[in-house]
């Protein structure tokens, strides 16, 4: 079994940060590309930004100049860092990776159960 676990969201004001967190644990060979993704009430879910094995990153042009990704493959671990923060990044934020579990498999697709990140005006 694989599990990704999320932690760091919370209530922030606008203009403040957050850091999130998400660590994969079990079973695991390889992982590929890492990211963010997020969902606001009655909207669908969006990439916000990923990282791939090598240290190269996309982000989603909301966010760009605000958010940083980054990663630590020892740790099995992705973080974004979230910086001058809006009402309009109000959602559940989702952790993802590509992830092998034994050699010879395919990638496989895996989620996080999401964390609330809230932004007040």
């Amino acid at each position: 079994q694989v599990q990704l676990v999320e932690s760091g969201g919370g209530l922030v004001q606008a203009g403040g940060s957050l850091r999130l967190s998400c660590t994969a644990s079990g079973t695991i060979f390889s992982i590929n590309a890492m990211g963010w993704y997020r969902q606001a009430l009655g909207k669908q879910r969006e990439l916000v930004a990923a990282i791939t094995s090598g240290g190269s990153t996309n982000y989603a042009d909301s966010v760009k100049g605000r958010f940083t990704i980054s990663r630590d493959n020892a740790k099995n671990r992705v973080y974004l860092q979230m910086n001058s923060l809006k009402p309009e990044d109000t959602a559940v934020y989702y952790c993802n990776a590509d992830i092998i579990r034994h050699y010879g498999l395919a990638y496989r697709d895996y989620w996080g159960q999401g964390t609330q990140v809230t932004v007040s005006s």
